[in-house]
């Protein structure tokens, strides 16, 4: 997404953050590069292959509730960018990827040994330039890394260690246990983007808060939504193989939902869905049934709720574009699922 395609931002607003994304562009490649020019080209192979930089578009347009954009906001949105790109390189290891952003995956392209280098290579260089905007910020980073990592611990234990997670009785508390991981796997970086935005753009306390809660709600929605296009898309249209997730047997929300079912036709999807699908033709079957199933409207309502959440919290903000831009940024997360 970017700041062009945003419908709540003016002209005016546009080309500031226009030019503060470019910024972030050129700052992301200086810091990266390296004197070597193996690891200065793998450190970009990711970077230069796109992707929406939703988390500095994010970090800017918060920054604009304040006083704007300065280096210290563009380093700051560089810091979550790189974090975020790093985190990209280990989870390519762990899915074993063949592809990112349209692109051979560094794990496909370069091993997977180096690929979790760089990757622990671009967590330090996120950390040296967050480093830069003093002590405060580096704390905020330290607890943002561990969230991360500690929400994705828990999707990979609670996905493996319990194949029929969210049936029964405890449906309800596995949905509940599943957007808490997605608070931390997801939402924890993104609330960070917008935390650094605020407070390097000099927001006061309370704006810095509730722009914090919101970028923690907005990634839950944003991961919410990457779930459902999971289920719902087609490879060419969404630049992603459709399945991965349940070629993995992960508990998504959708799968959840589908195995909280007590409908006896529901019997075939529950026994497809209770664990990975390595069988092709068993694959596009579970997607078939689970896209016609009731717990993909259960998942988009959820969906759609959390983003209610997020633009509730920007109520408490005075009235401005860069707000308004804020509340058309949910729209456009969650509309993705749609």
């Amino acid at each position: 997404m970017s700041a062009a395609s945003i419908p709540g931002a003016d002209e005016e607003l546009t080309a500031r953050v226009s030019d503060g994304l470019e910024r972030v562009s050129a700052r992301l490649e200086e810091v990266v590069d390296h004197d070597d020019p193996f690891v200065a080209e793998a450190n970009l192979h990711l970077a230069r292959a796109g992707g929406k930089r939703f988390r500095p578009l994010l970090t800017l347009l918060a920054s604009e509730v304040g006083d704007g954009w300065d280096e210290r906001v563009v380093d700051a949105a560089v810091g979550v960018e790189l974090t975020h790109l790093a985190s990209l390189y280990h989870d390519d290891v762990m899915d074993e990827a063949d592809l990112r952003r349209g692109v051979s995956s560094a794990n496909a392209r370069y091993g997977n040994s180096t690929a979790i280098l760089v990757g622990d290579l671009l967590f330090g260089t996120a950390s040296s330039v967050v480093a830069g905007l003093g002590a405060e910020a580096v704390r905020i980073q330290a607890d943002t890394f561990v969230r991360l990592c500690a929400g994705q611990i828990r999707d990979d234990r609670q996905s493996a260690a319990d194949p029929t997670l969210g049936a029964g009785e405890g449906h309800d508390a596995a949905v509940e246990a599943y957007l808490s991981i997605l608070a931390d796997k997801t939402g924890a970086l993104i609330a960070t983007a917008a935390r650094y935005g605020a407070m390097f753009g000099g927001c006061d306390e309370r704006t810095v808060r509730t722009l914090t809660d919101y970028g923690e709600t907005l990634g839950v929605v944003f991961q919410l939504a990457d779930d459902l296009l999971d289920v719902a898309s087609e490879a060419d249209a969404s630049g992603k193989t459709p399945g991965t997730d349940l070629r993995e047997g992960k508990a998504t929300l959708p799968v959840l939902y589908a195995r909280g079912s007590t409908d006896p036709a529901d019997a075939r999807l529950q026994e497809l869905i209770a664990g990975p699908i390595q069988d092709p033709a068993e694959l596009a079957e579970a997607l078939d049934l689970l896209r016609a199933h009731p717990a993909m409207t259960e998942a988009r309502e959820r969906t759609l709720a959390m983003a209610g959440q997020a633009r509730a919290l920007l109520e408490e903000l005075d009235p401005s574009p860069a707000v308004e831009a804020l509340r058309a940024l949910v729209d456009g997360v969650a509309d993705r699922s749609s």
